[in-house]
């Protein structure tokens, strides 16, 4: 496990990046690789490397992509298994960090509260809370590696007669160490991946667990190990065998949600299909496992080697389709009337979206609402110098648009440092864009808290790619310069439009 490092380190940086998780870590990581002069810091508000993997300690936890993709491009994912644990993610960045030499600029326990920019002095100060005091630091690049929901908590809808329960009633986001749910009745309300994870992990040793969603989602088994991937492991030199694994898993995902999208009736039919034939005969597939919705307008829920259809069918889990009622002393009445008995009941009801950390964020004075900023190729604001950020992909896996965006923030400094400016801030200035929501996902987490991110717009830069194909060409291959770019230095020479 990496260490907490000392206090002995500068305050006035050259990049700054908020987050320990897999983006800011990959972020990181891309800096020492590419800008190996540039004064960096990672600050975590947690004690340790991880971010989403460190937070999450319920049972089962893992990945929901497989880590050929999910992992870093420029570090190959060794293990044998395809669909990871949460503790096999943070071993391997932990690994990244030391071979990077990252885990020399973590400092934990810093939480970032403000940060406002100086065009007079062309840096960024950033109120830290550290050891229960307050201090600033000073940066010329801000770069947030937050993700999109809140670290605090997790989304508990209040449940009429919640408080007559006489069990326990747990969120996946704030786990108990002390809890033991063996030999116990236990009820996971939920129907996404967290749910989906939990009930088959749990039904390992409670009495029976039981899956209460009120609307089914739609759940495809995958292969936890990747045979073909650990074949050519053992016969081709690591790098390329990593190298041909992702290619070929990029290719399968992104033909799935192709496929999905372009018809989406035939993919019902052949998930219907594939789910029939994992469950028990005469199972009421169409009750349970049917969504109302079309594959992929919600990400699909993957359940290595179908753990959760193998729980069902041996009679340890099962799925109910209802709605709540009330709880009551002994369990959860539904609204047909019929009560669940339960010692311990687990409200996997989803996240809080959260834009950037939440961090107080102002702009020579004026502070800055993201439901208002329009997103430059998915990485930077407009209105906002110096500022760049990492949000993944939602149709596949996350990490591979992060590293397209990190290697482009590279460039972008690398520019700036061979044409001597200090300042670069995107600018819409094109009447004809027309801005909508930064996502378009259904997910019920999405569409409560996506009015408080930045939005998108309909055309040149300032859309919202989620396709990786698009956006390789767009930042790998495409220049960094952009007529909706301006530079300038601190010697008031005029914005240079490139």
């Amino acid at each position: 496990m990496i260490e907490r490092t000392t206090d002995d380190v500068d305050t006035d940086l050259d990049v700054l990046i908020v987050g320990a998780g897999i983006s800011g870590i990959g972020a990181a990581c891309h800096l020492r690789s590419r800008l190996p002069g540039k004064r960096i810091a990672i600050l975590d508000a947690r004690e340790a490397i991880g971010g989403t993997w460190d937070l999450f300690r319920y049972p089962g936890v893992r990945s929901d992509s497989d880590l050929h993709t999910f992992a870093y491009e420029f570090k190959p994912w060794t293990s044998g298994n395809m669909i990871a644990d949460g503790h096999e993610i943070v071993a391997y960045l932990e690994e990244a960090a030391r071979e990077h030499g990252v885990h020399e600029h973590l400092r934990f326990g810093h939480r970032v509260l403000s940060a406002s920019w100086s065009g007079d002095e062309a840096r960024w100060t950033v109120r830290v809370a550290h050891d229960g005091r307050e201090e600033d630091l000073t940066t010329r690049v801000l770069f947030s590696a937050t993700g999109y929901y809140d670290h605090a908590e997790g989304f508990a809808p209040e449940f009429p007669g919640a408080e007559d329960f006489a069990g326990r009633i747990v969120h996946p986001q704030a786990w108990p160490e002390d809890l033991d749910h063996a030999g116990r009745r236990v009820v996971v309300i939920g129907s996404g991946a967290t749910a989906v994870t939990l009930v088959p992990a749990m039904a390992q040793d409670t009495a029976h667990v039981t899956m209460l969603q009120r609307s089914p989602t739609y759940v495809v088994p995958v292969p936890r190990r990747n045979a073909l991937a650990n074949a050519m492991n053992r016969v081709l030199p690591e790098a390329l065998a990593y190298r041909i694994t992702r290619r070929l898993n990029v290719a399968v995902w992104r033909g799935v949600y192709n496929g999905c999208q372009r018809w989406p009736r035939a993919s019902r039919r052949l998930i219907r299909a594939i789910t029939r034939r994992l469950l028990p005969a005469g199972y009421p597939v169409d009750e349970h496992f049917k969504p109302r919705y079309d594959p992929w307008d919600q990400r699909l829920c993957a359940v290595p080697d179908g753990d959760l259809f193998r729980a069902i069918r041996e009679g340890r889990a099962s799925v109910v389709t209802d709605r709540i009622d009330r709880f009551t002393e002994t369990g959860v009445r539904l609204a047909s009337g019929r009560e669940l008995e339960a010692d311990v009941v687990v409200t996997a009801t989803g996240l809080r979206m959260l834009p950037f950390g939440g961090i107080d964020v102002s702009v020579d004075g004026r502070r800055i609402d993201f439901g208002e900023t329009v997103a430059f190729k998915s990485m930077m604001l407009g209105g906002l110098p110096n500022f760049a950020f990492a949000f993944g992909y939602t149709n596949i896996a996350w990490t591979l648009k992060v590293d397209l965006v990190c290697e482009h923030f590279c460039r972008l400094l690398a520019h700036m440092d061979d044409h001597g400016w200090d300042v670069v801030v995107p600018e819409l200035d094109d009447p004809t864009v027309e801005t909508s929501p930064f996502l378009d996902f259904d997910a019920g987490y999405v569409q409560r808290g996506i009015d408080a991110f930045p939005r998108r717009g309909s055309h040149g830069p300032w859309t919202v790619e989620m396709g990786f194909v698009a956006d390789r060409e767009r930042l790998r291959r495409g220049g960094v310069e952009d007529p909706a770019l301006r530079f300038s230095t601190t010697d008031r020479r005029p914005a240079v439009v490139a």
